[in-house]
């Protein structure tokens, strides 16, 4: 499919989950992730939108998309990872107790969740100035982005070491993913029931909390350090940085700061150095997840980590494709982990491919000079929606499309065309 066609049709998907609107004094302007299965605004991947719809030149649309994303932000600075607009009862029953025993009593009315998502907004928010040099909209959004940075700093940075915790498989962004399994106290590899009914057991511990993060935290049910979420953070941080100094803001240095804080602590606590790779840790004392999904990479991408150890990370696992070795890279999980399955599942995130990681990985290897495996990623990406449409997850062997379908993160795509194009 050429480039121009590919653009065409994930405008069209955009468009198609379009959503605006205004209720209860809030405006609102979403896209959905796909028209059934996702159909809230959610955090991280109202940010995934900014960058495809600034790709295609809807730098307008993309403000849109996050001014509506901090409309409900709590005075702390909490923005949850679901907005409730229009459709105010969760879709599935894994959501129903990621909100707070409160909200349960105000359904009629727009909610947010009681979990975060991946940080990206500070990125989303720098893309949509470096396209437009609009620093009246850095300026209108900066004090919502410092409280909201700042309150995942007061409140999931629970050892003050600059690492974030998630309390839920769910705040991660990748649903099912293998290595929480040890937490869960799951081991039988390929998942089925049992593991569904753990992972809405730890949502349902929360909720019995009442989300009292201070309790949560001591109960020591689920603490994870997801090695993607920190990985993003501390890019975000260093956003953040930018934004402020953009806007002339005291607390540039602060942001500096705590992004080198945290991208050390990545290194210090993630890294393996016999298996090259950087992993989830878990508990009060940095317990190391040693399983080989797609995130052990993400890392490489920071300053903090040395240049010798992206170059172990790289030419061990992704180069010389030690489990990653497929037709269409890069697989959630590595084929050589029990957990592994390519086909559609419930169970999402234990070995199809999707679309993110070949996004966020091609930026560092065209940083790095690997020119010819950021194109190879393209490429397969291209094969993927050329063959299967924009869908949730594909085949990493066959390349069928399975999931969610008209799904707007494998638009992703004309991103890395950019890229590669300004590459070249």
């Amino acid at each position: 499919m050429p480039d121009q066609e590919i653009k065409d049709r994930v405008r069209e998907v955009l468009y198609k989950n379009m959503i605006s609107g205004q209720r209860a004094g809030f405006s609102y302007h979403y896209t959905k992730p796909s028209p059934g299965t996702y159909p809230f605004q959610y955090f991280w991947d109202t940010c995934f939108h900014v960058f495809t719809l600034t790709a295609l030149g809807e730098e307008d649309m993309a403000r849109k998309h996050i001014l509506s994303l901090f409309e409900m932000q709590q005075p702390d600075g909490f923005v949850g990872h679901m907005s409730y607009w229009k459709r105010l009862w969760p879709a599935r029953i894994t959501d129903l107790f990621q909100l707070r025993p409160r909200d349960l009593l105000q359904l009629y009315k727009p909610h947010m969740s009681a979990l975060v998502q991946p940080p990206l907004a500070a990125q989303a928010v720098l893309r949509v100035y470096s396209l437009t040099r609009d620093k009246s909209f850095v300026q209108q959004l900066l004090p919502r982005l410092r409280k909201y940075y700042r309150w995942l700093a007061r409140n999931r940075d629970f050892e003050g070491e600059g690492l974030l915790s998630i309390i839920t498989p769910f705040e991660s962004g990748m649903d099912w993913k293998a290595s929480y399994d040890p937490v869960l106290g799951y081991s039988k590899g390929k998942a089925g029931p049992q593991l569904f009914w753990k992972v809405l057991q730890v949502d349902m511990h929360n909720f019995r909390k009442g989300y009292d993060l201070k309790a949560i935290y001591r109960s020591n049910k689920f603490i994870v350090k997801d090695a993607a979420f920190n990985t993003i953070y501390a890019q975000n941080l260093s956003a953040m940085a930018e934004l402020c100094r953009l806007a002339g803001d005291e607390e540039e240095q602060y942001f500096r700061e705590q992004a080198d804080k945290t991208g050390k602590a990545i290194y210090k606590y993630m890294y393996d150095e016999t298996d090259a790779a950087f992993y989830d840790l878990y508990g009060h004392d940095y317990g190391k997840l040693k399983v080989r999904t797609a995130t052990i990479f993400f890392p490489v991408v920071l300053k903090s980590v040395p240049d010798t150890v992206c170059k172990q990370v790289l030419e061990r696992h992704l180069l010389h494709k030690d489990g990653f070795h497929v037709p269409f890279p890069m697989p959630s999980l590595s084929v050589n982990e029990p957990a592994f399955v390519p086909n559609e599942s419930l169970y999402i995130w234990r070995g199809p491919t999707w679309v993110v990681f070949n996004w966020f990985m091609q930026q560092f290897l065209l940083e790095k000079g690997y020119e010819q495996e950021a194109q190879a990623l393209l490429q397969s990406v291209k094969k993927l929606v050329s063959g299967s449409g924009f869908r949730e997850y594909y085949n990493p062997f066959t390349g069928e499309g399975h999931g969610a379908e008209e799904f707007t993160w494998s638009g992703l795509v004309v991103d890395m065309i950019n890229k590669q194009q300004g590459a070249d």
